[in-house]
């Protein structure tokens, strides 16, 4: 058996490439990929790599506070998203903390202006790495 760290349907989460840190994050098993709420998403190039700039809100009650991030481009998909409309998205791949527990995720990058959480946690970040107790949260982030 696969040695897995149980997780709640709630988690905080740090993407230190991001500069973000105790992001609160919903788990969703129902979403292939995890994604991020950002705004003034733009193209641009690091080091002549294809790369995105944009800003994030890093606290969840404080909108007025914003981080001006880039990240290389890992890719771009199409993705439906809840409301069952499709949309070309931006993918980047960062490093994830969670407790003790550090791996590499993709996400995409969207507005989730109107979501309670600005990040999903998808099932790709989670496949081999989790089991989730969906009747709590902050399990393994002990928030």
């Amino acid at each position: 058996m696969i040695d897995r760290i149980v997780i709640g349907h709630i988690e905080n989460i740090d993407l230190p490439e991001l500069a973000i840190k105790q992001l609160t994050v919903r788990v969703d098993t129902g979403a292939q990929t995890s994604s991020l709420h950002v705004d003034n998403l733009q193209r641009t190039f690091i080091d002549n790599k294809p790369a995105v700039a944009f800003d994030i809100h890093p606290e969840i009650h404080n909108v007025e506070k914003s981080v001006r991030c880039t990240a290389i481009l890992h890719d771009v998909r199409k993705v439906k998203s809840s409301n069952g409309i499709s949309e070309q998205r931006y993918v980047i791949k960062t490093p994830a903390i969670m407790g003790d527990h550090t791996w590499d995720i993709e996400i995409t990058l969207t507005d989730r202006s109107d979501m309670t959480y600005l990040m999903l946690l998808g099932r790709q970040a989670l496949s081999d790495h989790f089991y989730i107790d969906a009747a709590n949260a902050f399990v393994a982030s002990h928030s």
